[in-house]
């Protein structure tokens, strides 16, 4: 997972701002299935990245919903 990504859902669960971590999810969900659709080049990595990326949002949002 990049640093930023991880810096920035820190910072949303730290103002407590699930719609905003909701609207990213969103956004790395469409990127993921566009990822998925490329040929010519291999997606592997950059698919990899987001994955992960969505799965540190997830439990972002499911911490969130705990408190």
């Amino acid at each position: 997972m990049s640093l930023s990504i991880g810096l920035i859902v820190e910072g949303y669960v730290k103002l407590n701002n699930r719609s905003a971590l909701e609207n990213l999810l969103v956004h790395r969900r469409e990127l993921l299935q566009k990822l998925n659709r490329v040929t010519g080049i291999d997606a592997k990595e950059a698919i990899a990245q987001v994955s992960q990326e969505i799965t540190v949002i997830e439990k972002a949002l499911a911490a969130l919903a705990q408190e």
